[in-house]
C-alpha cells in the first residue's frame, strides 16, 4: 500500500533504508538471470554434444528447447511463490 502524497502534492519520502529496499527487490532481480542461465547452460550442453558427435544443429536445438521450457517453468514457479509471500496471512 503506497502512502498518500503530502498536502502540497509532492511524493512522500520513503523511510526505508537502502539495504531493506534491496532485500525486498533482490528476489525479482534474480528471476531473469535464472531464466537466461537455464537456456544458456542447456544450449552449451547441446553445442558440446554436437561437436562431439558431429550432429550440428540437432543437440543445440534440443538443448535450447529443454532450457527454454525448464527455465520458464522455474520462472513461473518462482513468481507464484513470490506472490504468495507478499500476500498478508
Amino acid at each position: 500500500m503506497s502512502p498518500e502524497p503530502d498536502s502540497d502534492g509532492s511524493r512522500p519520502r520513503d523511510d526505508r533504508v537502502p539495504g531493506q529496499i534491496y532485500r525486498e527487490v533482490a528476489p525479482y532481480l534474480t528471476l531473469g538471470i535464472q531464466l537466461a542461465a537455464g537456456v544458456v547452460v542447456f544450449f552449451l550442453i547441446g553445442w558440446w554434444l554436437d561437436t562431439r558427435y558431429g550432429t550440428e544443429p540437432t543437440y543445440k536445438l534440443i538443448g535450447l528447447v529443454i532450457g527454454s521450457v525448464g527455465g520458464m517453468i522455474k520462472f513461473l514457479k518462482s513468481v507464484i511463490e513470490l506472490g504468495k509471500k507478499e500476500k498478508p496471512s
